[in-house]
């Protein structure tokens, strides 16, 4: 069943650790994209160069956006992180005991951020009749027919709008425990890189809002 969101009528008028820090030169266009919630650990506080090694896991509608997914958050490491499908697969260990974590420790891995896809809602949005002035251009064309058409009419409307949740954590790997996590919405994402990209440059807001991480310029 679709939600009805409705929208004011308006006049029209003539873009973790290392994880974050390497995307913390590059400015995000993040509009689409906002974080619902998030959590930190209060005991927690990353600084530039805190960590060497990311493992990136991604779960995503299929495997391809899994992986195109990691591929990207990668891309924002700059050479320490690691994706998942890469790494995992090639050691035969169960990565939910013990075992797994110290084969991590021993790799010198020392995070894991994690980007699952909670779901995908669709969005009825209702957009009402709207008016507005006709451009300036349309004076020329006569007098009386301004005066008498000042307010040109959109009729109402209908647009259905994809709205995905995706839940980010970050663990540490030599304390073995989540340090911060969060949830994201982002409507209407073009494809799975802009996704990630979107979601990358909020946490990294949210996280130096939060003083979760501390940037460079700050440490001078």
């Amino acid at each position: 069943m679709y939600r009805e969101i409705k929208i004011q009528p308006f006049q029209f008028k003539s873009p973790y650790l290392i994880f974050l820090m390497a995307i913390m030169g590059v400015s995000l266009s993040c509009s689409g994209t906002r974080i619902t919630s998030s959590w930190r650990d209060p005991y927690t506080h990353i600084h530039e160069g805190d960590l060497k090694k990311i493992l990136v896991v991604a779960w995503m509608s299929d495997s391809t956006s899994c992986r195109i997914a990691e591929d990207e958050m990668v891309q924002y490491l700059g050479g320490v992180g690691v994706a998942s499908y890469r790494y995992l697969p090639v050691h035969k260990i169960k990565w939910n005991t013990a075992e797994g974590n110290q084969k991590l420790k021993d790799d010198r891995f020392d995070a894991a951020i994690t980007l699952r896809l909670i779901e995908v809602d669709k969005e009825k949005i209702y957009t009402p009749r709207q008016q507005a002035h006709y451009p300036e251009y349309y004076r020329d064309f006569g007098r009386y027919y301004y005066r008498n058409q000042m307010y040109r009419n959109v009729e109402p409307a209908y647009v259905v709008s994809q709205k995905f949740r995706v839940e980010t954590i970050l663990y540490s790997i030599e304390d073995d425990q989540m340090i911060w996590s969060g949830i994201t919405a982002t409507y209407d994402p073009e494809n799975v890189q802009k996704l990630t990209r979107e979601i990358a440059g909020v946490i990294h807001k949210q996280m130096i809002q939060e003083k979760f991480i501390e940037p460079e310029s700050s440490t001078k």
